[in-house]
This record gives structure tokens, sequence and C-alpha cells, in this order.
């Protein structure tokens, strides 16, 4: 690679800027946008279902709750800020992953509830909110009853989902709002950074940005992003623009886009240069690929065989 008068990012051919730091900021921001779901019902206007819908989110009023819900809306803050998860763990003297986990959950009452995905019991709701009307509140037999029909899972996915619904009287457990799964979110994010949608997959994506203005935003910058690695036309001017606008439009975003400015030479000259480091990145895999297929039995001799 030539040398240059300033920094140079490293971009393969396929655009792996893009590719591995958007994604990355995409897989960290998604699951906090509250309309990825689905929905599968239609919406129905009464004033019970809405009170029922709160009351599934009922918790004790402990210490545990309490703080989980300030620690959330710290963390909530800071990321509204800009302020990278490294940092915010500095400040708040927490660990980084447990800040990761707050960044990553959509809301305060998933934390409370475990964050656990609960796809093993969903067959078996509609029995356990029978039973909860007819007033079983006792876990363990109701997850024996479960497990003679088959429930795959343990006590603690059963109890998460119990908890919530132990004082709700008979009348509301009988209709419980319906929840719809949400879009895996790698697999959303896959859809937003990538090309050639199938039709029925762009036709989802379509009814996902339909609900969410800020993913619709997200999706138009994005495209933006990618036609600057297309055509290497992110010149500072152009890309100073871009990071204006994602500013304006997703304050959620100012993270990325910090570290963006903080290293824009760099970023400037891996969008508008056609050196790119492809070949070292082909490389690179190579010698992982052998380390994993050979891991415990590679040798010197037996790796000259390999021609690595």
């Amino acid at each position: 690679m030539p040398e240059t008068a300033h920094p140079t990012l490293c971009r393969s051919p396929t655009g792996g800027i893009f590719g591995t730091t958007c994604a990355g900021t995409w897989n960290d921001w998604l699951p906090r946008i509250t309309c990825l779901p689905e929905p599968t019902a239609p919406v129905v206007d009464h004033a019970e279902d809405e009170s029922v819908d709160v009351s599934l989110l009922r918790w004790p009023d402990s210490v545990r709750v309490a703080n989980t819900r300030r620690r959330y809306q710290q963390v909530d803050d800071l990321r509204e800020q800009g302020l990278p998860m490294r940092v915010i763990a500095r400040r708040l003297d927490v660990n980084f992953k447990t800040v990761r986990r707050y960044v990553r959950a959509a809301s305060a009452d998933v934390l409370l509830a475990g964050g656990v995905r609960v796809i093993v019991l969903d067959p078996f709701k509609p029995y356990l909110n029978d039973r909860l009307a007819d007033g079983e509140r006792n876990a363990t037999r109701l997850l024996a009853e479960i497990t003679g029909q088959g429930y795959t899972g343990g006590y603690n996915t059963l109890n998460r989902y119990r908890l919530p619904l132990r004082r709700l009287d008979a009348a509301a457990l009988a209709d419980p709002p319906l929840r719809p799964a949400m879009p895996a979110v790698r697999k959303v994010t896959g859809w937003i950074t990538g090309s050639n949608l199938d039709p029925d997959v762009a036709v989802r994506l379509q009814a996902i940005r339909q609900r969410c203005p800020e993913l619709d935003a997200a999706v138009q910058h994005v495209a933006g992003f990618a036609r600057m690695i297309k055509d290497l036309s992110g010149d500072e001017n152009t890309l100073t623009k871009w990071i204006g606008a994602v500013d304006s439009d997703l304050s959620t975003l100012r993270s990325f886009t910090i570290g963006l400015r903080r290293d824009l030479d760099a970023v400037v000259a891996g969008l508008t240069l056609d050196d790119n480091s492809g070949a070292v990145e082909g490389t690179v895999n190579r010698i992982k690929q052998l380390k994993a297929a050979m891991y415990g039995r590679a040798r010197p001799d037996l790796l000259r065989k390999l021609n690595c």
C-alpha cells in the first residue's frame, strides 16, 4: 500500500469496515426498539385490555426492583449522551458485562424477568393461564403438570412467567394480551445491512420500518453509508454531512458517530482510496482456519505439509 499523508482505516473489498462496525452497533441498539414485534392480532379498544397489559408487568415494591429500575435509567441516560459502554461501566463502577446486559434489554421489566427467552414454554402458556385462573399458584405442581405434557424446560423459566401473573384475577388471566415474538435482532441487522433480500423478507422489513420511525431513519442512513463504501465517495464533506444527519435523527447512535469523528482522517481514507486490506484479511482468515482445524495436533512438520 502506498504511503499517504494521513492514516488509512482498514477496509476489505466487500466493505468490511461497514459490515463489522455498523452491524455491531445495530446489534447493540436494536434490542431497545420496542416496535420490532410483529402484530398478530388486531388492537381492541377496551380500557380493560390496557389495564391488563400494565398489570402483567406489576412487580413487588422491593429493593431489587427499585435498584434495577434506577440502574436501567442511569445507563439509558448515559447512553443517550453518546457514551460508550466501557465509559459507562467506569462511571457507574459496575462490570462491563452488566452495562452490556442493561443496554441490550428492551426495558427494565425484561431485566426483572431475567431477560430469558421462554419460547420453550409458549405451547403451555394457555394451560398455565387456565390453571392460574382456577387458583393454582404452586409452581412445583404446575411444573409437574406441564412436564407430563411434554415440557422440557426448567423450574426457573416457569417461575419467571408465573411471578407477574400470580396476583391477577381470573378475568384478567382468561384473556391475557397477546405478546408476539420479536424477530431475532441479528436477523433484522442482516436485513438492514444486506442486499438482494427475498421478497417476503423485504415485505417484513418494510412493515417494521413503518412501525418504527427510528429504524426507518437508520435504514436510510445505513444505505447512505453503504453507497460511500461502494462508490468510494466518502470524502470529508460528504461524511461530515452524513454524521450530522445521524446525530440529528438518531441520538442513540452518537457513540458510533463520536468514534467516526475521532478517527475522521482514517475513515475518510478508507472511504475514498482504492487501497484495501483484503489480501491481508484473507491470509489471516486462512491462518485462523488452519489453527482451528489443527488445534492440539499441529506440529511444525505437519504445518509445512499444509503449505502454511
